[in-house]
């Protein structure tokens, strides 16, 4: 009798189990406000955004029978469906640093001019290289590359330090949608078609 309780209660775990239905959704909204956060440190030279990381569970909160019952049917990998998102790591910060760096020495006067502005896909891109005075061309492009290298790793960073390298496109077009937005008037950038556009 105690064999087939064991055998029934096996069953019933297993098959409710394979009824759990896991969601891992892009936390679009929580997404867009970090971006914000980070994009106005570069372009509005604010502070270091807030500490983004969950706060650990207090050692002497209970723990609910029922979570116990779910931490062990699902897996913690799919735990993971929360509508946070992680955008401060050691390596992001670093690539805010230079990224505020290089935006007060030359990016925001190239931005002022006209000369590149912000492209569809969260990167930058000379809009009209006549406004770069020959003896700075290669330096305004030396800046346009390394600045498009730092936004590749970092759309590259979120999206890893979230567990969903998959997440990277969603996080680039969350990116370029703030970055346009944020736009200083005067300043192009391009639409959905790829035409550009003066703010």
């Amino acid at each position: 009798m105690r064999k087939l309780v064991y055998v029934l209660l096996t069953a019933a775990m297993v098959a409710l189990v394979g009824c759990v239905t896991i969601n891992v959704y892009f936390p679009e909204a929580a997404a867009q406000k970090a971006a914000d956060r980070f994009i106005g440190t570069v372009i509005d030279q604010g502070s270091a955004p807030a500490q983004d990381a969950k706060p650990a569970p207090s050692a002497h909160e209970p723990a609910q029978p029922s979570a116990m019952l779910l931490d062990l049917l699902v897996p913690a990998a799919y735990a993971a469906d929360t509508p946070d998102i992680r955008v401060q790591t050691p390596a992001t910060e670093a690539i805010r640093g230079r990224m505020q760096a290089r935006f007060q020495t030359i990016l925001q006067a190239l931005l002022d001019s006209g000369a590149i502005g912000f492209t569809k896909d969260g990167l930058v891109a000379v809009h009209d290289a006549s406004k770069i005075p020959l003896s700075k061309r290669a330096q305004a492009t030396a800046a346009v590359s390394d600045e498009n290298g730092d936004r590749n790793a970092l759309y590259r960073e979120i999206a890893r330090a979230n567990g969903h390298p998959e997440w990277e496109s969603r996080i680039r077009a969350t990116f370029a949608k703030g970055w346009i937005e944020r736009a200083h008037a005067g300043w192009y950038y391009q639409d959905a078609s790829g035409a550009w556009k003066r703010k």
